[in-house]
């Protein structure tokens, strides 16, 4: 994005009240915002085909509740960046701290450097590419979407997992509770192909692992329906 084709938001001269609210009222054109020096909740809550360039560091929820447009960091993201993200496209250049995608519900989160902790925790849809390393316990508890990482992971991966996807390339400390490697099918390297296509990754698909559910933490299984029918019927 071009800064000269932007609308320049800076910090020196306006809140942050002041330009969140730029943002949502606006529903098309580019916005450049700049001397954010680490302010929290930058572009949080945008809703409309904007797209927004931060040139810096952000702090806190930075692009949380994020719909529609894209939002790029250039620089580093502490806690919850994209958090309840729903649609559209948030990047960061540098690192993202703890809970990076948290509770994401769609869209495609990038991040080109490492995350740390929980990244994709309760993940419900969405697409989060990292082309470094991921912390302890990501995709925590994560629902269902695509986590991809090209770097190693730390210990505790997947734990608690329910239907989410994982692609990793790296090596993996340890897994978490119920979270088991399965098989890499065609489909799998289809699918994995196109979000390394859209993250803007250059990767082999088939040197990922994919892992996943071993479904051993459900209270309900699949082979019990038919006994849980005629349970109802009866009662």
């Amino acid at each position: 994005m071009s800064s000269s084709a932007s609308t320049v938001l800076d910090f020196q001269t306006a809140s942050l009240r002041e330009i969140n609210q730029t943002l949502h009222d606006e529903t098309t054109g580019s916005f450049t915002i700049v001397n954010p020096r680490g302010a929290h909740a930058v572009a949080a809550g945008i809703d409309s085909d904007i797209q927004v360039e931060i040139d810096g560091p952000v702090g806190y929820y930075c692009a949380g509740m994020h719909q529609r447009g894209s939002v790029v960091v250039k620089g580093n993201a502490s806690t919850g960046l994209a958090e309840n993200m729903m649609s559209g496209t948030v990047r960061i250049t540098g690192n993202a701290t703890m809970s990076a995608g948290a509770t994401a519900c769609g869209g495609l989160l990038v991040i080109e450097g490492n995350a740390g902790s929980r990244c994709g925790i309760s993940m419900k849809g969405a697409d989060i590419v990292v082309g470094g390393t991921v912390g302890h316990m990501s995709a925590f508890m994560a629902q269902s979407g695509n986590l991809v990482v090209l770097g190693d992971t730390d210990s505790d991966l997947g734990d608690s997992i329910y239907e989410a996807r994982l692609f990793i390339r790296g090596d993996v400390a340890s897994l978490g509770a119920d979270c088991i490697e399965k098989e890499m099918r065609e489909e799998h390297l289809v699918l994995l192909t196109e979000l390394l296509s859209k993250a803007g990754m250059a990767a082999e698909p088939r040197d990922f692992k994919r892992f996943g559910s071993g479904r051993k933490l459900y209270n309900f299984h699949v082979d019990d329906i038919d006994a849980e029918v005629a349970r109802r019927t009866e009662a």
